[in-house]
């Protein structure tokens, strides 16, 4: 039994299989080719020789890295895609505004030849049709037969002329033009006209901007009603004169400057030295070049008014009183502060040349009227600082009669623009307006490069390469072009330099804009080749060659049935045994 027993054990333990050195490495080449045809099967199926860290840590890692940056390079090419587009509509709104630009530009060249081609600068123009009054005298009530109006200027060389015209029996709206025209046509060089306008209304201007002043005779004096029967009325007013008999001594006049300010004579000390703005008024007299008194017996309580007709029939008063420090600066600061005439006026005294200056800042004002309101006695103030004309040629202490030797307040027009001029400075302003529209419409998500705002482009994935598009505000005010009036020549002038220099800003930043969106495109264009590099330097480390993966499956197929062949003749010999059975 024990050798049974041994028999049965012995039995028992060689139930394991046995295979031959042969067989083994015949199936360990089989499962290597296996593993062989798995692998080069799934570099096959995904493209890629290196699928995790674990096929090649050196190459997965640096493929992840490359392709890492390509794809923040990738996202940085959207910003610059949107840069681009920013700055094309920056450039759409260019191209847009500089014809807008270039038509102001057209239309400051024709208010110009508009200008060139009427007969003056300084105009007084009415609003009354003319054109169907055959008797003046007889048609106007305001009128009377031997009426007389007394224009004044000053010639080529600064010389004050006078021509007195007179209103005779049967003159009409047309006969009084021709006598005005004739009169300065005949006796002069022409530096007064006058016409009918296309609604019949009464024009008098001058030539080469020069001011004139339009009165009446004393003795045969119209009324303010006749010069508003004339239509010309909203730019006079009584300027009161004289020491006495105040009623008796005042003039219905003005004087008609030529644009928008109105400038006096030159004032001096008695000493000879130009007036200046900290100067008193009060108790001090001034001399214009020619030594007559000026300002003289001003006192503390006088008030000088600056009466402001603006054409609604109420009119607007800036009073000043005077002090016994009171100075030049003083009157100028009470009437620019005043809250009922700071928009409808400004003043100024330049201490340079001591000229007092008022402008006229609204196309509303039809006259100033600078009055002092003073008890008119024997030793009454006398304060004309002789507007319109700087050399005080025109109106003169003194220059219009006796009674004028002391005159205390006086009446300036100013210009007013031809119906042509304000239909263009009326499209000069529209442009204004829609060059602002324009602006604000020019922008891209939520950026416009025409309104003040920057635009930085980012290059690389950490922002240490940009590229900064600095907007310009080109608006109206932006470009410098203020509202026009082509009340005067140097008001056309100013609009004229105003547009050409818009026109040149707005150039110069189209080629500056021009300039960055080629940048910005070239650097488009190198981030996209970068990323390709990027890419490729990935795929080098990472993609499959397929082309050798398949020849390797074709290739390890052919070994896997070399080897199951190889196998089956190595299991031959252990058939070979049953044979003996």
């Amino acid at each position: 039994m024990f050798q049974w027993y041994n028999l049965g054990k012995e039995l028992t333990m060689s139930s394991d299989v046995v295979l031959t050195a042969a067989l083994r490495n015949n199936l360990l080449s089989l499962q290597s080719t296996q593993n062989l045809i798995d692998q080069t099967q799934l570099r096959l199926a995904t493209g890629l020789k290196v699928n995790s860290a674990l096929d090649s840590p050196a190459n997965f890692f640096a493929a992840q890295s490359l392709d890492n940056r390509a794809n923040d390079l990738n996202r940085l090419l959207d910003g610059v895609s949107q840069s681009i587009r920013t700055i094309e509509e920056a450039d759409n709104g260019i191209t847009a505004l500089t014809n807008l630009v270039e038509q102001a530009q057209s239309i400051a060249s024709s208010a110009r030849d508009e200008l060139a081609s009427s007969t003056g600068e300084a105009r007084l123009i009415g609003n009354v049709d003319l054109s169907t009054v055959d008797d003046l005298g007889a048609d106007l009530t305001g009128i009377t037969d031997g009426d007389q109006i007394v224009i004044s200027t000053v010639n080529d060389s600064g010389t004050k002329i006078t021509e007195t015209i007179t209103i005779a029996d049967g003159d009409s709206g047309k006969t009084l033009v021709a006598k005005i025209t004739n009169a300065f046509s005949d006796n002069r060089e022409s530096e007064i006209s006058a016409r009918l306008t296309d609604d019949g209304f009464l024009e008098i201007s001058s030539t080469n901007g020069r001011s004139f002043r339009v009165t009446t005779d004393e003795t045969n004096e119209i009324a303010l009603a006749g010069f508003t029967d004339l239509g010309i009325g909203d730019s006079f007013a009584l300027e009161t004169r004289g020491t006495a008999a105040a009623d008796a001594a005042e003039l219905v006049a003005t004087t008609v400057i030529a644009g928008n300010t109105a400038t006096s004579i030159s004032l001096n000390e008695s000493s000879g030295d130009v007036a200046e703005a900290g100067d008193l008024l009060v108790g001090t007299s001034y001399l214009d070049n020619d030594a007559n008194t000026v300002i003289s017996a001003l006192a503390a309580g006088d008030v000088i008014d600056i009466d402001i007709n603006d054409g609604t029939g109420t009119t607007k008063t800036s009073s000043f009183t005077l002090t016994a420090t009171s100075t030049f600066q003083d009157l100028v600061d009470s009437i620019n502060q005043d809250a009922d005439t700071k928009d409808l006026v400004e003043a100024n005294f330049d201490s340079g040349i001591g000229t007092f200056s008022i402008t006229s800042t609204s196309d509303k004002v039809k006259s100033v009227k600078i009055e002092l309101t003073d008890t008119l006695t024997a030793t009454d103030a006398q304060f004309d600082l002789s507007f319109g004309d700087t050399t005080g040629n025109l109106d003169a202490p003194g220059a219009i009669g006796a009674v004028d030797a002391d005159r205390i307040d006086t009446t300036i027009s100013f210009n007013t623009s031809t119906e042509s001029l304000d239909a263009l400075a009326a499209d000069y302003n529209s442009l204004r307006t829609q060059i602002d529209t324009l602006v604000d419409d020019a922008q891209y998500r939520g950026v416009n490069l025409l309104n003040g705002d920057d635009l930085t482009t980012f290059f690389n994935e950490d922002n240490t390469s940009t590229l900064t598009t600095s907007g310009a505000t080109f608006t109206a005010n932006g470009l410098g072009l203020t509202e026009a009036t082509f009340r005067s020549s140097s008001a056309i002038e100013l609009s004229a330099t105003q547009s050409r220099n818009a026109l040149g800003s707005v150039r110069s930043f189209g080629s500056s804009l021009a300039n960055n969106l080629s940048i910005i495109q070239t650097r488009e264009d190198f981030t996209k080749a970068t990323i390709n590099t990027l890419k490729a330097g990935a795929d080098d480390l990472t993609v499959a060659d397929q082309n050798e993966e398949g020849a390797n499956l074709l290739a390890l197929q052919t070994r896997q049935t070399l080897g199951v062949t190889s196998l089956s003749l190595a299991s031959q010999s252990q058939q070979a045994v049953l044979r003996l059975f």
